[in-house]
């Protein structure tokens, strides 16, 4: 889909080019990190993504903004094919049943500090949802700096797993540093170590991805393309450990910085390799301290739970943003079957309300939710046997980990109405793990 599109000025929005490749690796290094640059080429050459992810903005012929969409899939419900956690070696446990939704992430977003103040970011993202929706995105999923985003229908809703320090740990700092010292691996060799990933380990970083995903009621793993941008990028490292000359752990550390390492997307095959992964990152970088990320419903987050110091108790979330409710709440009504059917419930209709819209969906003697049928403004939903919940809180009630119980006792504009067994069964709290092309800090 190429664009053109003028702007205020003399400027045009417009796909991007070959040509541009230098000027926005300039702008993106300028405004963000020299590792950009390298991460928009990636993407752009990857026959995967190509040119048209990327739109620029320019006067003349410089570049003066930019942005880029990438393609995401998110998967939701469904039910564990294989035990919990999985193993790298049988392709993880997979999952039966729920659905996969296409999505889009923005990222690699920079503009001119000379153009700032004149709605080029704003243009780019309207052209990035634009491009989505086109693809046939249900929604977007970003990290992104505080509030910004919000600016333009984003609003924060899946929690980020926490980077906890080893407890004892002697540059880990804080109060944390006095505690408890880092057990021993039960049964792993006194020395195990890290080695970086390569295209020959792409099929099991993929399986124990998988395996340690499988848990969550919310995933979004790393795409093939990105797997492979992941092994060349200088953001971050992927890592492998190996047991007989088999991969059975993995980890991603962003460089080292103010003394701490970061650790994220840990993933081990079973107890053992956990412990061989856990002593691989402890003896691996040396002089700083790891802080790691805490995948809970996982191998690794079993196993090293015990090592690791409190969490601090700030809130750090994912972006999401939903533009049509009912293109999403239609690709849901398979998860949202399955939960009445395993509740047991009998009702012959769903009505949820965002005020200025509602949705309704039959319900069939099987327990299958018939298609959506969008209605007006509804501003008492109870008063028909429906729940209502503000607009911006939807993406929340669908995918969020407070579910409609959760969010009725927070919010007064989301209510389950005179049917709470209803909707506390349709939107329970959600886990969810997702996988990004940036590590969040």
């Amino acid at each position: 889909m190429m664009t053109t599109s003028p702007l205020p000025d003399g400027l045009v929005l417009r796909t991007a080019r070959p040509a541009d490749l230098d000027q926005i690796g300039s702008l993106l290094a300028d405004r963000g990190a020299e590792a950009d640059a390298l991460d928009h080429r990636l993407a752009v050459e990857d026959p995967d993504l190509g040119w048209e992810a990327c739109a620029v903005v320019v006067d003349g012929d410089r570049v003066v903004s930019t942005a880029t969409l990438l393609d995401e899939t998110v998967r939701v419900g469904g039910r564990l094919g294989g035990r919990s956690g999985g193993h790298a070696g049988d392709g993880g446990a997979g999952r039966v049943g729920g659905v996969v939704l296409p999505a889009g992430q923005v990222e690699l977003v920079a503009t001119d500090r000379a153009y700032e103040g004149r709605g080029l970011v704003r243009a780019l993202m309207g052209w990035a949802h634009e491009r989505s929706a086109a693809r046939g995105h249900l929604l977007q999923v970003m990290i992104g700096i505080p509030y910004f985003y919000r600016l333009f229908g984003y609003e924060y809703v899946i929690d980020m797993p926490r980077a906890r320090s080893l407890a004892g740990h002697p540059t880990s700092g804080g109060p944390a540093s006095s505690g408890a010292p880092v057990p021993a691996p039960r049964t792993s060799p006194a020395h195990p170590a890290l080695r970086t990933a390569t295209a020959a380990d792409l099929p099991a970083l993929a399986a124990l991805q998988d395996a340690a995903q499988s848990a969550y009621d919310v995933v979004m793993p790393h795409p093939p393309a990105r797997r492979r941008w992941l092994l060349e990028h200088d953001a971050s490292t992927t890592w492998v450990v190996e047991r007989g000359g088999v991969v059975v752990g993995s980890v991603r550390t962003a460089p080292p910085d103010d003394g701490r390492v970061l650790v994220a997307e840990p993933a081990a095959a079973d107890d053992e390799a956990a412990d061989l992964l856990l002593r691989a990152v402890v003896g691996g970088f040396p002089g700083a301290a790891p802080h790691l990320v805490h995948r809970p419903l996982t191998v690794t987050g079993r196993a090293w739970e015990p090592s690791l110091a409190p969490p601090d108790e700030l809130a750090e979330q994912y972006y999401v943003r939903i533009e049509r409710p009912e293109t999403l709440l239609d690709a849901l009504r398979p998860v949202l079957g399955e939960r009445l059917v395993a509740a047991g419930l009998d009702r012959r209709e769903v009505l949820l309300s965002t005020f200025g819209r509602h949705y309704r969906m039959t319900v069939a003697d099987d327990g299958a939710l018939g298609p959506v049928v969008v209605g007006g403004p509804m501003q008492g939903p109870g008063e028909h046997g429906g729940a209502g919940v503000a607009p911006t809180h939807l993406a929340d009630l669908l995918l969020g980990p407070l579910g409609m119980h959760g969010l009725a006792r927070r919010r007064p504009d989301v209510y389950p109405g005179p049917d709470p067994e209803l909707f506390e069964t349709l939107f329970p709290p959600m886990t969810a793990d997702l996988l990004t092309y940036y590590l969040p800090w």
